[in-house]
């Protein structure tokens, strides 16, 4: 592991500093507006989700934002993006500051996305499993109008079952895959993830989303990998079968989130390929970024609307992004 890279994501402890867990399965951070801050990467896909989720609930108003530098170093996740290289609401320059004003002692990885209590600046919880979660349920009255659900109670055992799954073999594998030190390690991580992406390829020929007939959390936990394939995995972490523009049923299904709000509008590829290829330098040692791949073909016609289902289910699409957090376009 480089100097840069805190920790492998596949290593890393979704609930290492996760608050207490209630009784009914949430996480127990009082739901407050305005007192967290949502620390992310835009090139991270475990934040992705988070912003995702907080996109299609309409939660901005109620959980500021906060985005870090692509590009770590041996201080971790850095603020080199605000005047002065300081967080303007936490006044910090890295995110361990955060971390460390919980436990002073502490000398693990750094990971986002993270939620910080603004008052104290202490971490409160980077447990990126459950974070959307909270968001969709324990958050429901700060939804916006119109927000779908995208953890029904009804769907919650197959949604969960689904997500296992592909965080085994999908959103994991491509860690396990890239960063595998031995030649069977890599090979059984390969072999699985295709044979799961062929396995949801046939599960999705016929249906438009994964669980029901709406956008859920599956939806979101699958998409922020398929985002990422092409200009990352494939050739990075040497995930080469095939490329996602090659797999017809997944490359018309990522288009199609993609292009409803919430989605493609918290994709940034730049941060995407420079975070990988620049911080990575155990997988490439010279840094260089690639130019490819081509980007036009995310907008193309994707004609999974053939299919019925329901976007938002009986709700409506978010607004545009707000002031400031709009990702810019690709060069």
């Amino acid at each position: 592991m480089s100097g840069t890279e805190q920790t492998p994501e596949f290593k890393r402890s979704p609930s290492h500093f996760a608050d207490r867990i209630t009784a009914d399965g949430s996480s127990g951070w009082p739901v407050e507006p305005g007192r967290y801050r949502l620390v992310v990467s835009r090139a991270c896909p475990w934040a992705n989700r988070s912003l995702i989720v907080r996109r299609l609930l309409g939660l901005e108003p109620a959980i500021p934002v906060a985005v870090t530098d692509p590009i770590q170093d041996e201080r971790s996740w850095r603020f080199t993006l605000d005047p002065d290289g300081r967080d303007p609401v936490l006044g910090i320059r890295f995110l361990s500051e955060a971390y460390l004003a919980r436990d002073p002692g502490y000398t693990g990885g750094v990971s986002v996305p993270a939620i910080v209590d603004v008052p104290s600046g202490r971490l409160v919880t980077n447990d990126y499993q459950r974070i959307t979660l909270d968001l969709a349920t324990e958050w429901r009255r700060l939804h916006r109008p119109g927000a779908p659900d995208l953890y029904p109670e009804a769907l919650r055992a197959e949604i969960d079952a689904v997500n296992a799954d592909v965080f085994r073999d999908v959103n994991n594998g491509v860690y396990v895959a890239g960063f595998a030190r031995r030649q069977d390690t890599y090979e059984r991580a390969y072999t699985r993830l295709f044979d799961r992406l062929d396995v949801l390829s046939d599960r999705l020929a016929h249906r438009r989303y994964l669980v029901g007939d709406t956008i859920t959390e599956a939806d979101v936990r699958l998409f922020v990998t398929l985002v990422r394939f092409d200009a990352v995995y494939h050739g990075h972490f040497k995930c080469n079968r095939s490329k996602l523009s090659e797999m017809p049923v997944l490359w018309a299904y990522a288009r199609d989130l993609f292009q409803t709000p919430g989605f493609g509008d918290t994709i940034d590829f730049d941060h995407i390929k420079r975070h990988y290829y620049a911080v990575h330098d155990q997988i490439n040692p010279t840094r260089i970024v690639p130019v490819g791949p081509d980007l036009s073909g995310w907008t193309t016609p994707h004609g999974r609307e053939a299919l019925g289902g329901r976007p938002f289910g009986d709700g409506t699409p978010p607004p545009p992004p707000p002031a400031g957090e709009a990702v810019p376009p690709p060069a």
